[in-house]
C-alpha cells in the first residue's frame, strides 16, 4: 500500500491574487518587484484584471482613485523604497477617502545586503502611519492571506488606506550577484 501524497498547499504568493479577486479587484498596478512576481504574473494572465506596470509608485495612487471614480477596485504593489515616493500623493487618499490597498515588500529589513535600502526600509511603517495608512506586517507565510484579507476588508468596506508590509524574511535573503 502506498501513501497518497498530500496536495501541496498554494504558497502565500499564489494566494494574493485570489484574495484580491474575492474583493472584486479589477486593477493591479505595480512597480516590478521579485516579491510580487507571482501575483503580477497571475494578473497578467487573467483577462478579468487590468495589470499595469508603473514608472513610479505614486502614479498608482492616482490611477486607483481614477478606477474608484469609475466604479472599480484596485490594489498597488510596490517595494518599501517606493513608499518614500508616495508620501505626498497619499494626501489624495486622505482628502478624498477612496479605498486604497497597498501590498509592500520590505527592503532595509532582515538580511539586507544593500545599505542604501535601510533608511527608507526602517521608516516605511512609521511614514505610512504618519500619512494615516493602517498597516499590518507579515513575517510568516501563514499570516499573509489573513492579513491581506483583513486589509482588503477595511480598505474596500471602510474607504480606508491600508497596507500590508511583507517582511524580507518571507521572500528570502537577496544576494548581490555580479
Amino acid at each position: 500500500m502506498s501513501a497518497v501524497p498530500a496536495e501541496k498547499a498554494p504558497s502565500w504568493q499564489d494566494q494574493i491574487l485570489p484574495i484580491l479577486k474575492s474583493f472584486d479587484v479589477r486593477h493591479l498596478v505595480y512597480v516590478p518587484d521579485a516579491g510580487h512576481a507571482a501575483a503580477i504574473r497571475a494578473a497578467e494572465l487573467d483577462n478579468g484584471i487590468v495589470s499595469l506596470a508603473l514608472t513610479t509608485e505614486e502614479e498608482g495612487i492616482g490611477y486607483l482613485l481614477g478606477a474608484h471614480l469609475g466604479g472599480e477596485r484596485g490594489a498597488l504593489l510596490m517595494q518599501s523604497s517606493g513608499v518614500g515616493n508616495c508620501l505626498n500623493t497619499l494626501a489624495l487618499q486622505t482628502m478624498t477617502r477612496f479605498p486604497l490597498l497597498m501590498l509592500v515588500t520590505m527592503r532595509g529589513d532582515w538580511a539586507e545586503f544593500n545599505p542604501w535600502q535601510n533608511p527608507m526600509g526602517q521608516a516605511t511603517e512609521a511614514a505610512l502611519k504618519l500619512m494615516g495608512v493602517r498597516t499590518w506586517r507579515a513575517d510568516r507565510p501563514e499570516d499573509v492571506p489573513h492579513l491581506v484579507h483583513g486589509a482588503a476588508t477595511m480598505a474596500f468596506n471602510g474607504d480606508e488606506a491600508c497596507a500590508v508590509l511583507l517582511g524580507q524574511s518571507l521572500i528570502g535573503e537577496k544576494k548581490w550577484v555580479k
